[in-house]
């Protein structure tokens, strides 16, 4: 008989762990059960902006609703699940539905985060017309019908996430203005060389961008019409948008006794310490670390698909080196390990290209990669993130790691997606075995369908390899 596995949450770590459970064939040990409360299948958060841009949401999907029925997946689509019964093993909905279940995975993500910024409500206790919040495909679709050419725009958050709202406001036609609280842009990921390049290839494109301030007070007579900064100053805007980080789900962990600290804490077996009850994703916590990119989540899908069907029963999960390797408003940015130097022995090495608008930093600790910050100019990330996870020692010439032609990593073992680890060599393979389009050589090797940012290196392997009929 089979055992009934529910999966709270349908975001992309619930769909990553899908596609895990279905490579290891366990519908046919599983009754699998997807519980997620926006009404459409799973999409890729991380390429919102296109939404925002005009894009229709298909063009972000990673599950259509015919995905589930397909693999033998019941998927409850818009049902909120309020409550997990670890005794009974049943899960409550906000409509009182209860749902019997063996093993349970908790993927509730993480909220926007908003700062308590007075005149979010009007007078009555509703919503202020005009402020919205940057985290899913309903918002995007209620920020673009609000947003109208020429009128103003404030985006509180200089992170990935605001500065791809900010761009695609731009790109509409509005006057936009970022305000970030740290003085350097994307600060979880650059140091202050890095933020000020990126700041200034994003006002050449047209935003305006403050940063060491944010938004005190919205102002508006039942709708936005400006916003008061920390410094006094006040900005004209007719739209207000926060994308100024996340905070993990964790409400329905704490409804059911399961130990919550910043996110659900999970052991090496992503288990909770209620049995039955397990938790991957930006809701949950592994030794004091809660992970928001995309490749340590694709690692705990992994070894938590290979603990629930028993395919190596010896999996566990240790953590992650964490690299984000993005595109952020159009301007490539790659950073992983630490940020700079830390002990009195390490090694830094800066290279600044004003003109081209490129910086290039490495952090050497004992002869080997201890971090790297890339802005401008990535086509050295795949052969450090290499180094870095396979801790090689770097040349005794340092530049060398960094003048991609000679690069010490084969052509053939460079790594195009680092998100899943897919070699140049595996895509030029499955390029040759007929997969000649975009769609086709991401749904066979799973490079592009992660950050994303390998999608123009896979168009060039595409334009390169594949039959000219197919170009």
């Amino acid at each position: 008989m089979k055992k009934r596995l529910a999966i709270v949450g349908n975001g992309m770590a619930a769909s990553r762990l899908l596609d895990e459970l279905v490579r290891r064939n366990a519908t046919a040990q599983f009754e699998v059960s997807v519980f997620g409360e926006e009404s459409r299948g799973a999409y890729n958060r991380i390429l919102l902006g296109r939404v925002l841009s005009g894009e229709a949401p298909e063009a972000i999907a990673l599950k259509p609703a015919e995905w589930y029925t397909a693999r033998g997946v019941t998927f409850h689509a818009g049902v909120r699940v309020t409550q997990i019964d670890p005794v009974g093993r049943r899960l409550t909905t906000s409509t009182g539905d209860a749902h019997p279940y063996d093993v349970c995975v908790l993927a509730t993500g993480s909220s926007p985060l908003v700062p308590p910024v007075a005149g979010l409500k009007s007078d009555d206790g509703s919503p202020r017309d005009g402020v919205h919040v940057f985290r899913t495909v309903e918002d995007c679709i209620a920020i673009r019908d609000r947003a109208k050419p020429g009128s103003c725009a404030v985006v509180v958050g200089g992170g990935l996430l605001g500065l791809e709202a900010a761009k695609a406001l731009g790109d509409l036609g509005l006057h936009v203005t970022v305000l970030h609280l740290n003085e350097v842009l994307m600060s979880a990921q650059l140091d202050k060389h890095g933020g000020e390049l990126l700041r200034r290839a994003l006002e050449k494109t047209g935003l305006f961008v403050r940063t060491g301030t944010t938004a005190d007070e919205v102002i508006g007579n039942g709708h936005v019409e400006a916003v008061r900064l920390r410094t006094g100053e006040v900005v004209p805007a007719d739209l207000v948008v926060f994308a100024c980080g996340i905070v993990p789900r964790v409400e329905v962990a704490k409804a059911s006794g399961v130990p919550v600290n910043r996110a659900v804490l999970v052991n090496d077996l992503l288990a909770t310490q209620v049995p039955g009850v397990y938790a991957v994703g930006e809701c949950a916590e592994h030794n004091g670390q809660v992970y928001g990119l995309v490749q340590p989540i694709w690692e705990q899908c992994a070894v938590l698909a290979d603990v629930l069907t028993g395919t190596n029963p010896r999996a566990r999960y240790r953590g992650s080196k964490i690299y984000a390797r993005l595109k952020v408003a159009g301007v490539e940015v790659a950073s992983f390990g630490v940020p700079d130097a830390q002990l009195a022995t390490d090694e830094v090495l800066q290279v600044f290209e004003e003109r081209r608008g490129v910086y290039r930093k490495l952090v050497v600790r004992d002869g080997k990669l201890a971090g790297a910050m890339l802005v401008g100019c990535v086509e050295a990330a795949p052969a450090l993130v290499q180094m870095f996870d396979r801790d090689e020692p770097l040349p005794q010439n340092r530049l060398d790691v960094l003048a991609t032609g000679n690069a010490p990593t084969a052509a053939t073992e460079r790594e195009i997606c680092n998100c899943n680890h897919v070699t140049e060599a595996a895509l030029v393979g499955a390029i040759r075995d007929g997969c000649d389009t975009l769609p086709a050589l991401c749904e066979a090797t799973r490079a592009g369908t992660g950050c994303g940012s390998c999608r123009g290196q896979l168009v060039t392997l595409l334009a390169t390899h594949a039959p000219v009929a197919a170009r």
